[in-house]
């Protein structure tokens, strides 16, 4: 069912702590997207203050312009090597990309994104950010701009139970030396993390639903002293102890990606689409995890489109929209 309002009154992007703040990621996979002065008016009707983009794109950053919406931008993983090489070439990299739109509310840039330790980028992405970061640092702009990496959920060596997680012995050579930068420049760790891929490698067991959709009341995961009733919280969990484990307990961590598609996979319908963002957005608003109670989680939902370049064919549903600007279904943030 396709509703005629989505409803999204999202929050003003400040630090503010105490309640969860909401992005939507802008993905540009597609050849009927609208153009990109109209997706930025399409956020501001929302409401929506917050966005991942993924790589710097002119059009885009001159219309947010003047618009107040915090912005995440992306490094593409094939200019890390660039970046890492030349301190001169990442500083005209923020001078080009960032600098030159000082009425663009940056927050946070995004060095390389779900990069595997057998990818040939993996080894450029420190000296990437380090240099990156010193740009930022030189143009006066480290208080307002934070520099990171995203990882997925493939860099735990075990997510079941929570308890058990650790990071992959193959990404200590990067994370190491990553989260003492984090920790340094008071960053957070970016975390892609979709319940919804956990959900569909296990989807026969008659519980994961419920818990994957954060719609279950009962306790599926028994973990003492803890307990989880939804998969995101057990995921979140799972990151924390594998900070602990790695030095860094007291990272913060944003969600930099998270969604459940609508189609073309198990459970992928619209309703399950729009239950898991609707439960999801309730839920970080200021509940926490069993580890991190009481304490919200900023959340970016992937994504502002379906998005028909993309594969495989999964991979094409996961938008609030369609690409003719309307919403999939409602859902509310206030």
């Amino acid at each position: 069912m396709v509703y005629p309002l989505l409803l999204l009154g999202l929050l003003v992007a400040s630090l503010d702590t105490t309640v969860a703040q909401i992005g939507v990621c802008y993905g540009m996979h597609g050849d009927n997207l609208p153009p990109k002065p109209e997706v930025i008016a399409l956020y501001k009707q929302y409401g929506i203050t917050r966005m991942r983009l993924y790589e710097p794109d002119t059009d885009a950053l001159e219309a947010l312009r003047g618009s107040n919406i915090g912005l995440m931008l992306g490094v593409p993983d094939g200019e890390l090597e660039r970046l890492a090489s030349n301190q001169a070439e990442a500083t005209a990299w923020v001078q080009n990309n960032v600098i030159k739109y000082s009425d663009v509310s940056f927050r946070y840039i995004v060095v390389g994104n779900e990069i595997r330790p057998e990818y040939p980028p993996f080894k450029f992405i420190i000296p990437a950010i380090q240099n990156i970061h010193n740009a930022i640092v030189a143009a006066g702009l480290s208080n307002q701009i934070k520099v990171s990496h995203a990882i997925d959920l493939g860099a735990l060596a075990s997510s079941y139970p929570p308890s058990a997680s650790s990071f992959r012995q193959d990404f200590q050579p990067m994370i190491g030396p990553l989260f003492t930068f984090l920790k340094e420049s008071q960053s957070p760790l970016l975390v892609n993390a979709y319940t919804y891929f956990a959900y569909a490698a296990n989807e026969k067991n008659p519980t994961n639903l419920d818990y994957s959709l954060l719609r279950s009341n009962k306790v599926v995961v028994s973990d003492p002293p803890f307990s989880y009733t939804n998969l995101f919280d057990a995921t979140m969990d799972a990151v924390y102890t594998a900070l602990e484990k790695a030095g860094a307990p007291s990272l913060e961590v944003v969600v930099s990606e998270t969604g459940w598609p609508s189609a073309a996979g198990a459970d992928t319908t619209l309703e399950n689409e729009q239950t898991y963002n609707q439960n999801l957005i309730n839920h970080v608003k200021a509940a926490g995890t069993p580890k991190r109670p009481g304490k919200p989680i900023e959340v970016y939902l992937f994504a502002m489109f379906d998005e028909n370049l993309k594969e495989p064919e999964v991979e094409k549903h996961w938008g609030l929209f369609s690409p003719n600007k309307e919403p999939k279904f409602q859902i509310t943030f206030n």
